[in-house]
């Protein structure tokens, strides 16, 4: 596909929703009986409300966990939940995860890769890798990748990545991903990232569809409830425009500012929502397929959270996607073959 005919299929569908627009909006009349979901950080936040939005339909949904007693604790009361460790910053944990799940027999229709990080000071994994990256793209790399088989199985599936608008601080660095020869800026690696979310989405899209596999990814939105803001102080939150003079938060779903059920919204559509058969490697907001963005400007922090959609020509560009899927198979160990 070239990149004019990506980007003219990279525009809203008229889906009827909008930035209100909540979980419990979009899947009315979807039944998801009989079918398999994977959440990852489905134990708060979005992640929470995709999984609970899940079982409300019918679902089977297993969540992968770092925090076993935190997701005990929130998932507690709820059927057909299962609850299973895994770190995305320990690859041998996804391994043991994708070995459990594929010895069970399951095909997996969705896959929710949702879990992240955001705004942490510089920390590694155990092969160096830088923690954003490492959590946010190369653990859902090697996930996907791992439980390839099952996606497969269940002849139509759909791999959702929640990306972000912020993948508008950086453009994926090829030459140094790691921050090992350039000085470390928080906000460069939660972009770089994200914009390997997205970029993920349209090679694994493009390779996958002839199996029935699809893949979206998507911005949520700025949903201050969320764990995202752990390392930030009050005063940082009120100076970004999320929290008022009082510390109250603030909302205008306009601007982007949600809660929680309408930023799980755009999660729980792209997943389910039958307007998007026969489509796939887009990037949605809003519960809608997001414009592209062309503006230039030059996001070097983060001022304010009243932020302008889209996704930037860089992040959807197809041969980009081609080396970051090589890079992610050289930095993971793992050889994502699709056949």
């Amino acid at each position: 596909m070239s990149d004019k005919n990506l980007i003219s299929k990279q525009a809203p569908i008229g889906s009827g929703f909008n930035a209100a627009s909540t979980s419990a909006d979009v899947i009315k009349g979807i039944d998801l009986k009989g079918k398999t979901a994977i959440v990852t950080g489905g134990y708060a936040g979005i992640g929470l409300e995709t999984t609970k939005t899940f079982l409300s339909a019918g679902a089977q949904v297993i969540v992968p966990a770092r925090d076993l007693e935190k997701a005990t604790v929130s998932l507690s009361g709820l059927d057909n939940v299962e609850i299973v460790h895994m770190d995305l910053m320990d690859p041998s944990t996804i391994d043991a995860f994708a070995d459990w799940f594929l010895a069970s027999g399951r095909p997996l229709h969705l896959l929710i890769n949702n879990a992240g990080i955001m705004w942490v000071p510089l920390k590694r994994d155990a092969r160096g890798y830088e923690s954003q990256l490492s959590t946010n793209h190369l653990g859902h790399f090697q996930l996907t990748a791992r439980l390839w088989p099952s996606l497969k199985q269940a002849k139509g599936a759909r791999v959702i990545n929640v990306s972000s608008w912020g993948h508008h601080f950086s453009p994926f660095n090829f030459e140094d991903p790691n921050f090992e020869n350039r000085e470390y800026a928080t906000l460069l690696g939660y972009g770089q990232s994200k914009t390997a979310n997205i970029l993920f989405t349209l090679e694994l899209d493009k390779r996958a569809q002839q199996y029935d596999v699809r893949s979206f990814s998507l911005h949520p939105g700025a949903i201050v409830e969320t764990d995202l803001k752990r390392y930030l102080t009050q005063e940082e939150l009120i100076r970004i425009g999320v929290y008022d003079a009082e510390g109250n938060v603030l909302r205008d779903t306009e601007k982007g500012m949600k809660t929680i059920p309408q930023g799980a919204s755009t999660t729980v559509w792209s997943a389910t929502s039958p307007q998007l058969i026969d489509m796939g490697g887009l990037y949605c907001e809003n519960t809608e397929v997001a414009i592209v963005d062309r503006t230039t400007n030059d996001f070097k922090e983060l001022n304010s959270l009243v932020l302008p959609g889209g996704v930037t020509p860089y992040a959807i560009d197809p041969e980009t996607a081609v080396r970051l899927w090589d890079i992610s198979e050289q930095l993971t160990g793992v050889k994502f073959g699709i056949s």
